[in-house]
């Protein structure tokens, strides 16, 4: 049996969880997730306690034992905690700003990149270089954080660019002239 997937997840106070055949509803203080199980993945409360369960021990079913147990674990933290992810912006001139359900990036293009900020995000900008992007999805922030840094990748060459914070980059030498 999975190590992973024969673990109870616990539901703290606060969070209203219902299962309806194959889609599991998670609400919480900071929203509502749902997610559909896989076939032979069976979900049952008890004691307070979320378990996972499977049907039978195809490999197939064996595989997702263990991912559909995290992935109920994030949605639960999500909704009560929430998940965030920090950017920063480096470069001489580049910067953000946030407009209603969108953001304007400065990044040394001609013209500004427009993004627009998905449903289920909070999107906040510090001094024009800092973003934070916070939500209870874990799979939309981080795609979300992924689709920001794809704007304006860091250059190995300049370190300019959109990195996440605290993020190390390994700085490439140039040409040497004669």
């Amino acid at each position: 049996m999975s190590r992973i997937g024969k673990k109870p997840i616990d539901i703290p106070s606060g969070v209203d969880v219902k299962v309806a055949g194959p889609i599991v509803s998670v609400k919480g203080p900071l929203g509502k997730i749902d997610w559909s199980l896989s076939s032979g993945l069976g979900v049952s409360m008890a004691g307070g306690q979320l378990v996972v369960n499977r049907s039978n021990e195809d490999r197939q079913v064996r595989a997702m034992h263990g991912l559909t147990r995290a992935e109920l674990s994030n949605i639960v933290h999500g909704v009560t905690k929430g998940y965030e992810r920090n950017l920063e912006i480096t470069g001489v001139g580049y910067k953000v700003a946030v407009q209603g359900r969108t953001m304007s990036f400065s990044l040394g293009y001609i013209n500004p990149v427009i993004y627009p900020i998905p449903v289920g995000i909070d999107v906040k900008v510090d001094k024009q270089t800092l973003i934070n992007v916070k939500g209870a999805d874990k799979r939309l922030v981080g795609q979300v954080a992924a689709n920001l840094r794809s704007i304006k990748p860091p250059d190995v060459y300049k370190q300019k660019g959109v990195r996440y914070a605290g993020e190390v980059l390994r700085k490439k030498a140039g040409k040497t002239g004669k």
